[in-house]
């Protein structure tokens, strides 16, 4: 890929006043099977700023931003660029391990990754072949950013309630060590700025790592975890505020974050007039950015921060595999019963928010 040069982002132009949320209801879905694969390199924070040493003398920065701003101390990459594949695959087969269903009963597998190596074929089909699905799963892959999870979520579902298949394998496996490589190379370049820095200083809490879930019919699995439905809402006019690819990932942080945030507050509160009821969850388990980004939501939909669900400290933020992976380390200290909200808001602007009762 070609180094991107993108325009400066774009304000928040529309309005959304008659703005209003997609709703999505499941009336016969059911979690089923849920894991993790892990990116076997870590790579500190502070290997970063030992990396960046003379740009930040230079620039009159501080080291130990990525840690005390973010609040990410260490993220993970794989051994090789495109072993995001196999961890993928790797996590698919897991997931159905623990779910019990054979892998010749997968009607579709979904692939939401946004890491790729070519414009085709897509991802889905490698991990199909890599997993040994049969020729009658359909196979796609989902891409929106880091909501690619949610929404593959809710179109598997809606599949499932619609008859058209039983079950569902839904991955996203990431590496972000490219982008990182050439933010790094880029931000150690002679005549830098300090704006230039710091606008791609989000880059940095990139990390790498593969989730999958397996969903079913609820009516054949009473043991698994209701899928009840959620929403969706969009604010594409802020398009421009975040571009990246692996040369780069270019941010307007701050008109990310405070137009993200009135994103998921207004599809907040008309979710709640739409009969969803999230106030008082037992867990929420949010895509994975920082600590600023906990403190706004916190702020932007008044929930309790002790149960926000987080694994950006020790593996910053993995793009659409952040959520499930998040909600698989979060699952062991679930409770039949537990009420859980999954949520996000991705690039572009969209946010999903999916309930599940455990």
């Amino acid at each position: 890929m070609t180094p991107m040069k993108p325009e400066p982002p774009s304000p928040a132009t529309g309005s959304d006043a008659d703005a209003a949320n997609s709703n999505s209801r499941h009336s016969n879905v059911a979690l089923l099977g849920l894991a993790e694969a892990v990116a076997p390199v870590e790579v500190t924070s502070q290997s970063f700023d030992e990396r960046l040493s003379d740009t930040l003398k230079s620039l009159n920065l501080p080291r130990g931003l990525l840690q005390r701003v973010a609040g990410v101390s260490a993220k993970r990459n794989w051994e090789r660029p495109t072993d995001y594949i196999e961890g993928a695959a790797s996590a698919g087969r897991q997931a159905l391990a623990e779910s019990g269903i054979p892998a010749e009963k997968i009607g579709l597998l979904i692939n939401a990754s946004v890491s790729r190596e070519a414009l085709e074929p897509s991802v889905a089909v490698a991990v199909h072949d890599s997993i040994g699905l049969g020729p009658a799963a359909m196979n796609f892959d989902i891409t929106n950013a880091c909501l690619g999870f949610v929404n593959g979520i809710t179109v598997a579902a809606s599949m499932i309630d619609a008859g058209q298949i039983d079950y569902a394998l839904i991955v996203a496996g990431e590496d972000m060590s490219r982008v990182q490589e050439a933010t790094v190379a880029r931000l150690n370049r002679d005549g830098i700025t300090r704006e230039e820095y710091l606008n791609e200083f989000a880059t940095l809490t990139l990390g790498s790592g593969a989730a999958a879930a397996v969903l079913g019919r609820a009516d054949l699995h009473p043991e698994g975890h209701r899928i009840h439905g959620g929403v969706s809402r969009a604010a594409t006019w802020n398009h421009a505020l975040c571009v990246g690819d692996y040369e780069g990932m270019f941010t307007d942080t701050q008109g990310l974050l405070s137009n993200g945030m009135r994103l998921i507050s207004d599809a907040w509160h008309e979710a709640h007039e739409n009969d969803w009821n999230w106030k008082d969850m037992d867990h929420y388990i949010p895509h994975q950015v920082s600590n600023v980004h906990v403190n706004a939501l916190t702020n932007a939909i008044d929930i309790d921060e002790s149960r926000i669900a987080k694994t950006y400290p020790e593996l910053g933020n993995v793009g659409p595999a952040s959520l499930p992976i998040t909600l698989a380390r979060t699952a062991p200290k679930m409770k039949p019963g537990d009420r859980v909200l999954c949520l996000g808001v991705g690039s572009g602007l969209n946010t999903a928010m999916v309930e599940i009762t455990w």
